[in-house]
């Protein structure tokens, strides 16, 4: 089993974005009933955000919320925040006053109900130097105020930096059949040497590779894919042709396409040289919790299929807007 801060954690995580970062973010109770099926199938890494909404209403508040009610699920859950951005904002801060400031604001709001495992700046600072951030965050380590660090949307040299400061606990970045940059820009490898596991966030693709978005006009009007480059009219249909691949390849197997995106993140966990791999697919609903907690087994011929349709499939378009983009390491 995955360790994290040497804690146990299930092959598969849960995403807390979905909960709080939109303009109508489902009920309490439904947001509720989520996360305690989440906790109930296994997936007790959760991983949300100081950014996953207003500073009146993100995810720690939502966790406030949930651990007031079942107090007795705070110890089952391993719990990784993402903050470090200026209050309010989508720059990243990585200065001594700003990290102080975030992580005293997420301790604020979880209000002792339940224990910081891990905290990550959501990115990297250019104009602070990556030691000098990292040494902030582990004042809080050595204080006993947090368990451990985390990286998030880093370089493989970033990752070797940081660790050099303070054994770092995870990294988080994005990888799906959608998104591989850290098979080839040295991510997973040199997590691997360092046996850090890497948290695979938007396993899904966001959404995509579920099949159940067919055009521009079936996204929510309050998503981010909305202006996603990946997601434009303009490109829309070329990048579904890898989602129509994923589709037969599940239709054959008797899987959703979404089950097959989640089993291809977790058919690479500790092969070949790669470091283990928690996937953290978001839902805000129990029965796409469900469908999410029960992966496709992918054997040998399976992932050469995936393998040879990768090859032959570029998705257009980056990640995010390229406002956004300038605070991604590649």
């Amino acid at each position: 089993m995955v360790k994290l801060v040497g804690k146990d954690v299930g092959d598969i995580g849960y995403g807390l974005m979905g909960l709080t970062w939109r303009a109508s973010p489902p009920p309490q109770e439904q947001s509720f009933d989520a996360m305690r099926t989440a906790l109930s199938l296994g997936a007790n890494a959760w991983n949300g955000g100081e950014l996953y909404g207003t500073p009146e209403r993100n995810s720690l508040h939502l966790l406030n919320e949930y651990f007031t009610k079942y107090p007795e699920d705070a110890d089952k859950i391993v719990l990784s925040i993402k903050g470090g951005l200026v209050a309010g904002g989508m720059a990243p801060d990585g200065s001594k006053k700003n990290i102080q400031r975030s992580i005293d604001e997420c301790l604020k709001h979880l209000n002792g109900k339940k224990s910081l495992d891990l905290f990550e700046c959501a990115r990297v600072d250019p104009n602070t130097p990556i030691e000098e951030t990292i040494s902030y965050i582990a004042d809080y380590v050595k204080a006993g105020k947090l368990g451990g660090i985390s990286l998030s949307e880093v370089n493989a040299n970033t990752v070797r930096r940081a660790h050099k400061v303070h054994p770092i606990s995870a990294v988080e970045v994005e990888f799906s059949l959608w998104a591989t940059d850290i098979l080839e820009n040295g991510v997973a490898q040199t997590c691997a040497e360092l046996d850090i596991p890497i948290i695979a966030y938007s396993p899904l693709g966001r959404g995509f590779l579920t099949g159940q978005i067919k055009s521009f006009d079936d996204i929510p009007a309050d998503s981010f894919n909305k202006i996603s480059p990946r997601f434009q009219p303009e490109v829309f249909g070329e990048n579904l042709k890898l989602v129509h691949e994923v589709e037969k390849i599940a239709s054959k197997k008797g899987v959703t396409p979404a089950q097959i995106a989640v089993g291809w993140v977790l058919a690479h966990s500790g092969k070949k040289g790669l470091p283990e791999i928690i996937p953290i697919p978001g839902a805000t609903t129990s029965e796409r919790i469900q469908e999410n907690m029960k992966p496709a087994k992918l054997n040998d011929e399976d992932m050469a299929a995936l393998s040879e349709i990768l090859k032959k499939f570029t998705v257009v378009g980056t990640r995010y807007p390229e406002q956004m983009m300038q605070f991604t390491e590649g």
